[in-house]
């Protein structure tokens, strides 16, 4: 299936996201009570909600995201890749900016294909689901209500790693290390994120983690094509597409 999609054709994203509050007791009284429920399900009974509110930022009922980063692949011999970021205080804002550039990327070609890393199980429906909480139209090509298999637009690395086998999860790290690839994890991960926003006000390390992830994401990916690399040197952020 991958021989038959142009790497012109997919846009790469990675999300990053937090929990909506730095602590459980800033949160609407109501959300409270319901983290607590929520989060009996993977704490244990030593535990108490706050101690696991970390964990927050995953689920999007109680997180929200603060960084988009997408790529494309836009040269060949070498390649070429454009990184753009979405990112700020105010998640409306920043869906919105994505979603335009979202809805052009998806009009520019039948056979657009969005690719992210475990995408299906996280990225994809977490940016959905914030669409929703947002009061924002969910673009087409993120929408998979009524869609057969084939019509949906989405490609995971992971699931494509998987051949099927799903009891398996393999982390961005792993499968880059494992393929020659630079790791994207050096002095941040996502366990950090949450911190370094609420803590250290660093937003701006936020978006470079996020940027290198999409650039892994590409990187292996191409792999899988056994296609050439993307060197350091061919990689530009751009404000516009």
């Amino acid at each position: 299936m991958l021989d038959t999609i142009r790497i012109e054709d997919i846009m790469f994203l990675d999300i990053e996201t937090i929990p909506q509050a730095p602590s459980p007791d800033k949160l609407d009284p109501a959300l409270q009570v319901l983290w607590d429920k929520k989060s009996k399900l993977f704490r244990s009974p030593e535990q108490s909600a706050e101690e696991v509110y970390e964990r927050a930022g995953i689920y999007s009922e109680f997180g929200k995201i603060i960084c988009i980063s997408v790529g494309f692949i836009r040269e060949r011999n070498p390649f070429g890749f454009r990184i753009k970021s979405f990112y700020g205080d105010d998640e409306k804002t920043l869906l919105t900016e994505f979603s335009g550039v979202l809805s052009k990327f998806s009009k520019s070609s039948k056979e657009a294909q969005l690719c992210a890393h475990n995408g299906r199980e996280f990225d994809f429906p977490y940016i959905a689901r914030r669409m929703i909480i947002n009061s924002l139209v969910i673009p087409e090509i993120l929408d998979n209500a009524g869609k057969k298999p084939w019509e949906i637009k989405l490609l995971d690395t992971m699931d494509l790693w998987k051949f099927g086998d799903y009891k398996n999860y393999t982390s961005l790290d792993l499968l880059a290390t494992i393929l020659g690839i630079p790791s994207p994890k050096g002095e941040t991960d996502g366990s950090m994120v949450s911190s370094i926003y609420y803590n250290d006000r660093d937003l701006p390390r936020i978006v470079r983690y996020c940027e290198k992830d999409v650039l892994t994401i590409a990187r292996v990916l191409l792999r899988f094509r056994n296609l050439p690399g993307i060197s350091d040197d061919r990689v530009e952020s751009v404000t516009a597409f």
